[in-house]
């Protein structure tokens, strides 16, 4: 669907106003608390220097830590691999 429409989103953005991301350092731990049994991952690595719009780290207090946030759509140019997670 998102090559059809030429970038990437999901529902978060819709609800929040932005696209929740991670550092590679944190994926193990954002699939353990939020993804843990579920099945047909992918992880899109992005270069940050191609997105169109803005990515801002923000405090996640509730674990004291910044992550990423992509405040628009992903542009597919900045997609640079796609990892199938299982």
């Amino acid at each position: 669907m998102a090559k059809e429409k030429g970038f990437y989103e999901v529902p978060s953005l819709a609800i929040e106003g932005f696209i929740h991301c991670s550092t590679e350092h944190q994926v193990a731990g954002v699939l353990e608390r939020y993804y843990k049994g579920k099945t047909d991952l992918v992880k899109l690595v992005i270069d940050t220097t191609k997105l169109t719009n803005k990515l801002i780290y923000e405090l996640a207090p509730s674990i004291n830590q910044e992550f990423p946030h992509i405040y628009g759509t992903i542009n597919l140019d900045a997609v640079v691999e796609i990892i199938s997670l299982n």
